[in-house]
């Protein structure tokens, strides 16, 4: 599948940094800047993709700035759908207690792209004609901790 991308100013193209990865990095076109403790910032990236019919972008945190800082992708995951043809932003919030340096440049999120399919939402009378499972309507933690 081929991505159409425009870029603004000192853009760089999403990278994918080894054969086979799911996520292409993107890079912040700000001027450095400190993201204090606990503070979320929008950070700009530069891309606008004409994404094909079909699929959605998901902006997801990297590993390394989550385990490494607490840097993450406050949405995430963020989705950019087919339609929307503004700039990708990546919206970044630091977890952790001590303020982070985002450089210009620097690689701060990864696009991951998917295959989605549109459904029909049919609304029924009764809670009835769900039907029943194994599961049933047993949620979080039903299933055990181990």
């Amino acid at each position: 599948m081929n991505v159409n991308v425009y870029l603004e100013n000192e853009a760089k193209l999403p990278k994918y940094q080894h054969e086979g990865d799911a996520g292409a990095d993107v890079c912040s076109i700000m001027d450095d800047f400190i993201l204090y403790s606990n503070e979320r910032v929008m950070v700009h990236t530069g891309i606008y993709m004409d994404i094909p019919e079909g699929y959605e972008c998901q902006c997801r945190p990297r590993s390394g700035l989550a385990i490494n800082y607490g840097i993450t992708v406050l949405n995430s995951p963020g989705t950019i759908d087919s339609k929307y043809k503004g700039e990708c932003n990546v919206i970044l919030i630091n977890h952790s207690d001590m303020p982070f340096e985002i450089k210009k440049g620097m690689r701060i999120g990864q696009f991951v792209f998917n295959k989605y399919e549109s459904v029909n939402f049919i609304k029924l009378n009764t809670k009835e004609e769900i039907g029943n499972s194994d599961r049933g309507s047993g949620g979080f933690g039903h299933s055990g901790t181990n």
